[in-house]
């Protein structure tokens, strides 16, 4: 049973520089530079590959380095090896003049000089690390310089977006339209970190591998799926970009639809960006828009206020800094979504996320329906089988199912059957951005976002916003900072006989 089967082995990106734009802010420090060491470290880059960060604070090479191995001794959780440290190093570079009016001439020159010291390819990867504002503008400063190859030629330009792509429906269709002003579809990477988890992935391998799984996918043995993202924090130092945005811009329009479209949908074509992008777009091209009043009976919004988790008080979210004061933003969003096709007609989605709750947890769970009211369902009803994907923090999955408890008497319980990734593979999976990284360079869009998906999730999205904007008389619930949210989530899945699994 030790046997592994691979469909298609990782292999060493192409030679390029990946050039960091707001490299000397925090996601940077957190994810993009221990990513690319890790890269280096395994192989995955190729050798002459460099680094380039581009941001407006002025840093010099030297310092910036030095914050780098910090952050990746910090952040990787491993000890640094010293050698492959310094290869890395030797190609990590730091340039300021983001906000400056020559910056992109001055970064198209630095970037000659690096291409010619270590022999590259002038192949370029931009990651705008930037707020959604500043994208269209990157990217035509970008074309203006003549850093933009066009598609098809000896070398390749790619641009990573970060989310969000857009404050609302208009916003998006406006970046996108920027964007293939100057780029080829072929040439965007709209990144969201959640697809390059490990389990998400395995969504896939889960249903379209294993024979057993695809016959009971569907309205026929499924009763309902629940989808929760809940964050442990607060809004923190993200107060200012959360409080114009709030949980369904900042999660549900990104994460939590693509959750449900991998989960939801059908086989696609093939394993191929083309393939997978067309079977989830399908998923929303189904999904039932909100009709006008249906916010009401369907959507929760709510707003944490002063709790306390382990016996610490927390702040209310009016109380953390950067927040406005009265601010109706939600920090809280639950909502009963329908996808209207012949899979799952008449099986609600439950999403829902929130911060400052609990803990920090991603998970889906797949309740079946009952058996019939006979045998061992007759009188006390029993409870039903479950299977539960878990996202973060503890990656795997696991099916409830009932089982005879050895006694003398005929007692049924439920019993687990789990799966933890870390102590089946020996150790932790990669993490996300390393995997997103290495396809940006190798030029894999399998798990990134198109633009069908960008429109088709905002259409969503946008019908909610509409609702909540005109219908004055929608409430902003309220839950003490430490719990799963308000009563009112609670009333909108009991109302059809159903509770929240806690993740």
């Amino acid at each position: 049973m030790n046997e592994r089967w691979t469909i298609a082995g990782t292999r060493t990106a192409p030679p390029c520089t990946v050039v960091i734009f707001g490299a000397s802010g925090d996601l940077a420090a957190r994810k993009l530079l221990p990513a690319l060491y890790n890269l280096d470290r395994c192989g995955l880059m190729a050798p002459t590959s460099a680094v380039l960060g581009f941001a407006r604070s002025v840093i010099a090479p030297d310092v910036f380095r030095e914050r780098a191995r910090q952050s990746i001794i910090k952040y990787t959780g491993q000890k640094l090896d010293e050698e492959r440290w310094q290869h890395f190093a030797a190609g990590l570079d730091y340039l300021s003049g983001l906000d400056h009016p020559d910056g992109f001439a001055m970064l198209k020159q630095r970037l000659e000089q690096i291409e010619a010291a270590r022999e590259l390819p002038p192949n370029r990867v931009f990651y705008l690390s930037v707020p959604p504002e500043a994208i269209k503008d990157s990217v035509a400063q970008l074309h203006a310089a003549g850093l933009i190859w066009p598609r098809g030629g000896p070398h390749f330009s790619r641009v990573v977006i970060e989310k969000p792509i857009g404050t609302d429906l208009q916003s998006a269709l406006e970046i996108t339209e920027a964007l293939h002003h100057h780029l080829d579809e072929s040439q965007i990477f709209r990144i969201d970190h959640y697809l390059g988890k490990e389990t998400v992935q395995n969504l896939m391998v889960l249903r379209f591998a294993n024979s057993i799984f695809e016959d009971f996918w569907s309205n026929r043995r499924i009763d309902h799926v629940q989808i929760t993202v809940a964050e442990e924090e607060g809004v923190g130092t993200r107060a200012g970009y959360y409080d114009s945005a709030g949980a369904l811009r900042d999660i549900v329009q990104n994460h939590i639809l693509q959750l449900m479209s991998l989960t939801a949908m059908e086989p696609p074509t093939a394993l191929s960006a083309e393939g997978v992008n067309d079977a989830k777009v399908n998923v929303l091209r189904t999904l039932r828009p909100m009709s006008p009043g249906a916010v009401r009976r369907s959507v929760v919004r709510a707003q944490y206020g002063p709790g306390t988790r382990d016996g610490q008080a927390l702040l209310g979210y009016r109380e953390e800094h950067g927040v406005r004061a009265g601010s109706h933003t939600e920090t809280f969003v639950a909502l009963k979504a329908l996808i209207d096709n012949w899979r799952w007609a008449g099986v609600p989605f439950y999403l829902r996320t929130g911060r400052c709750m609990p803990r920090r947890s991603s998970s889906i769970f797949i309740q079946f329906k009952p058996v019939p009211e006979i045998l061992f369902n007759r009188g006390a009803a029993l409870p039903p089988d479950v299977m539960t994907i878990r996202i973060q923090p503890d990656e795997g999955f696991s099916l409830d199912v009932l089982a005879k408890r050895p006694d003398l008497d005929l007692t049924i319980q439920p019993v687990r059957m789990d799966l933890h990734y870390a102590s089946q593979f020996n150790g932790p999976s990669p993490d996300a951005y390393e995997r997103l990284l290495h396809d940006v360079m190798a030029g894999d869009q399998t798990l990134f976002l198109d633009d069908a998906f960008i429109r088709k999730s905002w259409e969503f999205v946008q019908g909610i916003l509409d609702q909540w904007e005109t219908l004055q008389d929608i409430p902003l619930e309220t839950y003490a900072a430490g719990t799963w949210g308000p009563a009112a989530a609670d009333e909108l899945i009991r109302a059809d006989g159903r509770q929240w699994y806690e993740p």
